[in-house]
Protein backbone atom coordinates (compact mmCIF):
# COMPACT_ATOMS: atom_id res chain seq x y z
CA UNK A 1 0.00 0.00 0.00
CA UNK A 2 1.57 3.69 -0.92
CA UNK A 3 0.70 5.55 1.96
CA UNK A 4 0.22 9.49 1.11
CA UNK A 5 0.57 11.88 4.12
CA UNK A 6 -0.27 15.32 3.72
CA UNK A 7 -0.26 18.79 6.48
CA UNK A 8 -2.14 22.24 5.99
CA UNK A 9 -1.27 25.03 8.08
CA UNK A 10 0.62 22.50 10.44
CA UNK A 11 4.33 21.11 10.45
CA UNK A 12 3.74 17.03 9.45
CA UNK A 13 6.71 15.69 12.39
CA UNK A 14 8.13 12.66 11.74
CA UNK A 15 6.64 11.57 15.09
CA UNK A 16 3.11 12.49 13.05
CA UNK A 17 3.58 10.18 10.44
CA UNK A 18 4.92 7.50 12.30
CA UNK A 19 1.53 7.36 14.06
CA UNK A 20 -0.49 7.60 11.17
CA UNK A 21 1.76 4.70 8.50
CA UNK A 22 0.89 2.74 12.42
CA UNK A 23 -2.78 3.40 12.35
CA UNK A 24 -3.96 3.57 8.28
CA UNK A 25 -1.50 1.07 7.82
CA UNK A 26 -3.27 -1.42 9.61
CA UNK A 27 -6.10 -0.86 7.60
CA UNK A 28 -4.40 -3.17 4.86
CA UNK A 29 -5.21 -6.53 7.30
CA UNK A 30 -8.51 -6.01 6.58
CA UNK A 31 -8.69 -5.45 3.01
CA UNK A 32 -5.16 -6.80 1.69
CA UNK A 33 -6.02 -4.97 -1.91
CA UNK A 34 -5.32 -1.80 -0.74
CA UNK A 35 -3.71 -0.07 -3.50
CA UNK A 36 -3.31 3.98 -1.81
CA UNK A 37 -3.62 5.50 0.86
CA UNK A 38 -3.54 9.66 0.94
CA UNK A 39 -3.91 11.10 4.28
CA UNK A 40 -4.35 14.87 4.79
CA UNK A 41 -4.15 16.61 8.48
CA UNK A 42 -5.17 20.01 9.18
CA UNK A 43 -5.36 22.11 12.03
CA UNK A 44 -7.89 25.27 12.15
CA UNK A 45 -7.93 28.01 14.35
CA UNK A 46 -11.98 27.72 15.89
CA UNK A 47 -13.40 28.38 19.31
CA UNK A 48 -13.93 24.48 20.10
CA UNK A 49 -10.74 22.81 21.29
CA UNK A 50 -12.28 19.41 20.11
CA UNK A 51 -12.59 20.37 16.65
CA UNK A 52 -8.80 22.04 16.19
CA UNK A 53 -7.22 19.05 14.62
CA UNK A 54 -8.97 17.27 10.86
CA UNK A 55 -7.64 14.16 9.33
CA UNK A 56 -9.28 12.85 5.79
CA UNK A 57 -8.58 10.10 4.51
CA UNK A 58 -9.14 8.32 1.34
CA UNK A 59 -8.38 4.45 0.24
CA UNK A 60 -8.62 2.91 -3.06
CA UNK A 61 -8.75 -0.37 -3.02
CA UNK A 62 -8.92 -1.50 -7.09
CA UNK A 63 -11.02 1.11 -7.76
CA UNK A 64 -13.29 1.06 -4.69
CA UNK A 65 -12.89 4.47 -2.96
CA UNK A 66 -13.43 4.28 0.77
CA UNK A 67 -13.45 7.99 2.69
CA UNK A 68 -13.44 9.18 6.36
CA UNK A 69 -12.57 12.53 7.65
CA UNK A 70 -13.33 13.24 11.33
CA UNK A 71 -11.98 16.13 14.05
CA UNK A 72 -10.21 15.71 17.54
CA UNK A 73 -8.64 17.98 20.25
CA UNK A 74 -5.09 16.92 18.91
CA UNK A 75 -3.61 15.18 15.92
CA UNK A 76 -3.99 11.27 17.69
CA UNK A 77 -7.35 11.53 18.48
CA UNK A 78 -8.26 12.48 14.88
CA UNK A 79 -6.20 9.90 13.39
CA UNK A 80 -8.13 7.44 15.42
CA UNK A 81 -11.24 8.29 14.52
CA UNK A 82 -10.56 8.20 10.84
CA UNK A 83 -8.98 4.81 11.54
CA UNK A 84 -12.38 3.36 12.42
CA UNK A 85 -14.36 4.95 10.28
CA UNK A 86 -12.78 3.66 7.64
CA UNK A 87 -12.33 0.07 9.39
CA UNK A 88 -16.19 0.12 9.78
CA UNK A 89 -16.26 1.05 6.32
CA UNK A 90 -14.34 -1.98 5.08
CA UNK A 91 -16.36 -4.11 7.41
CA UNK A 92 -19.77 -3.01 5.45
CA UNK A 93 -17.97 -3.05 2.01
CA UNK A 94 -16.54 -6.62 2.58
CA UNK A 95 -20.45 -7.32 3.89
CA UNK A 96 -21.77 -6.98 0.92
CA UNK A 97 -19.40 -8.43 -1.28
CA UNK A 98 -20.09 -11.92 0.92
CA UNK A 99 -23.58 -11.25 0.40
CA UNK A 100 -23.85 -10.84 -2.96
CA UNK A 101 -21.03 -13.63 -3.79
CA UNK A 102 -18.91 -11.80 -6.44
CA UNK A 103 -15.89 -10.30 -6.11
CA UNK A 104 -14.87 -6.99 -6.44
CA UNK A 105 -15.72 -5.10 -9.79
CA UNK A 106 -13.14 -3.04 -12.19
CA UNK A 107 -15.48 -0.85 -13.19
CA UNK A 108 -14.94 1.63 -10.52
CA UNK A 109 -14.70 5.23 -9.74
CA UNK A 110 -10.70 6.97 -9.68
CA UNK A 111 -10.02 10.24 -8.19
CA UNK A 112 -8.09 12.82 -9.52
CA UNK A 113 -6.87 15.89 -7.25
CA UNK A 114 -9.11 18.61 -7.02
CA UNK A 115 -8.11 22.05 -7.79
CA UNK A 116 -8.78 25.46 -6.97
CA UNK A 117 -10.09 28.64 -9.37
CA UNK A 118 -10.06 32.06 -9.20
CA UNK A 119 -12.44 34.28 -8.46
CA UNK A 120 -12.80 37.34 -11.21
CA UNK A 121 -16.41 37.45 -10.55
CA UNK A 122 -18.14 40.27 -8.43
CA UNK A 123 -18.58 39.89 -4.80
CA UNK A 124 -22.26 40.65 -5.22
CA UNK A 125 -22.56 36.84 -7.13
CA UNK A 126 -22.07 33.68 -5.67
CA UNK A 127 -18.57 32.22 -8.23
CA UNK A 128 -17.01 28.88 -8.39
CA UNK A 129 -14.31 28.37 -5.62
CA UNK A 130 -13.51 24.62 -6.48
CA UNK A 131 -13.49 22.45 -9.53
CA UNK A 132 -13.04 18.97 -8.80
CA UNK A 133 -12.01 16.25 -11.68
CA UNK A 134 -12.13 12.59 -11.85
CA UNK A 135 -12.10 9.68 -14.61
CA UNK A 136 -15.42 8.41 -15.11
CA UNK A 137 -15.55 4.77 -15.27
CA UNK A 138 -18.58 2.32 -16.84
CA UNK A 139 -21.27 0.78 -14.39
CA UNK A 140 -24.36 -0.61 -13.79
CA UNK A 141 -26.73 1.45 -12.10
CA UNK A 142 -26.44 -1.14 -9.02
CA UNK A 143 -23.19 -0.53 -8.67
CA UNK A 144 -23.16 2.69 -9.09
CA UNK A 145 -25.62 3.00 -5.92
CA UNK A 146 -22.86 0.59 -4.07
CA UNK A 147 -20.23 2.91 -5.22
CA UNK A 148 -22.40 6.05 -3.62
CA UNK A 149 -23.05 4.76 -0.29
CA UNK A 150 -19.62 3.45 -0.15
CA UNK A 151 -18.47 6.76 -0.52
CA UNK A 152 -21.42 8.12 2.15
CA UNK A 153 -22.44 10.97 -0.33
CA UNK A 154 -26.17 12.00 -1.83
CA UNK A 155 -25.30 11.50 -5.61
CA UNK A 156 -22.84 9.78 -8.21
CA UNK A 157 -21.94 10.86 -11.40
CA UNK A 158 -20.95 7.37 -13.67
CA UNK A 159 -21.13 6.35 -17.38
CA UNK A 160 -24.09 3.85 -17.61
CA UNK A 161 -23.27 0.49 -18.99
CA UNK A 162 -26.61 -0.04 -20.86
CA UNK A 163 -26.50 3.30 -22.93
CA UNK A 164 -23.24 4.66 -22.59
CA UNK A 165 -24.39 8.07 -21.40
CA UNK A 166 -23.20 10.15 -18.84
CA UNK A 167 -25.52 9.81 -15.65
CA UNK A 168 -26.15 10.89 -11.89
CA UNK A 169 -27.79 9.02 -9.43
CA UNK A 170 -29.29 10.42 -6.42
CA UNK A 171 -31.08 10.02 -2.67
CA UNK A 172 -34.32 11.65 -3.18
CA UNK A 173 -35.65 12.29 0.24
CA UNK A 174 -37.83 9.62 0.78
CA UNK A 175 -34.97 7.32 0.85
CA UNK A 176 -34.67 5.56 -2.57
CA UNK A 177 -32.66 6.61 -5.75
CA UNK A 178 -33.17 9.19 -8.75
CA UNK A 179 -31.74 8.98 -11.87
CA UNK A 180 -30.85 11.35 -14.57
CA UNK A 181 -29.69 10.82 -17.72
CA UNK A 182 -29.41 13.57 -20.00
CA UNK A 183 -30.39 14.94 -23.26
CA UNK A 184 -29.01 16.72 -25.98
CA UNK A 185 -31.66 19.68 -26.91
Amino acid sequence: MELQIFSKNMELTPAIQNYVQKKIGKLDRYLPNITEAKVEISEERTKSHQHRFTAQATLNSKGVLLRGEERGENVNVAVDAVAEVLERQIERYKGKLYEKGRGVSLARQAAVPERTVASEASEDLPSVVRVKRFAVKPMSVAEAVEQMELLGHSFFLFVDTENGALSLLYRRNDGNYGLIEPELA
